[in-house]
């Protein structure tokens, strides 16, 4: 079955049952226009004015006032601890590199290079799976883009 399209988004808290739920990695939850289909197997164009950066517990509003929930999906992730947290942090967000932060762990995207660099400082790196939802840019919500140094 095909579902009405999306044109609205509701962020979280603003919004109460939903209907059904999409669950997306965080490369897919920044989007315009794109085919997505519900944890029921019903599909649904999300068809936006502008790209949006999607976050977990936002809803989807369907044309015919259905919400769609938004559940972060697990994915492959590097955990990252060490005794100067603060510094490991420091390295990664100097690479502008998503980074999920917590009390006692850094959460990001796997990625070689990363990790051999992480390595060298002394943080300690394992594989995990799980969602991710790494903190959104300093001077506004969601992501941010590139700048030139």
């Amino acid at each position: 079955m095909t579902l009405p399209p999306c044109r609205q988004i509701r962020k979280t808290g603003h919004w109460s049952k939903a209907y059904d739920r999409v669950s997306l990695n965080y490369d897919d939850r920044f989007l315009r226009r794109k085919r997505l289909t519900t944890a029921a197997a019903e599909a649904f164009i999300i068809d936006l004015v502008q790209t949006t950066s999607l976050d977990h517990g936002d809803a989807l509003e369907l044309e015919d006032g259905r919400l769609i929930e938004v559940v972060a999906a697990d994915e492959d992730l590097l955990e990252v601890t060490g005794a100067d947290l603060p510094r490991i942090a420091w390295h990664i967000g100097n690479r502008h590199t998503p980074c999920q932060i917590e009390r006692d762990r850094l959460l990001i995207q796997r990625d070689h290079v990363i990790r051999d660099m992480l390595d060298k400082i002394g943080a300690t790196v394992r594989e995990v799976v799980e969602p991710f939802t790494p903190e959104g840019g300093a001077y506004g919500h969601g992501r941010t883009h590139g700048h030139s140094h």
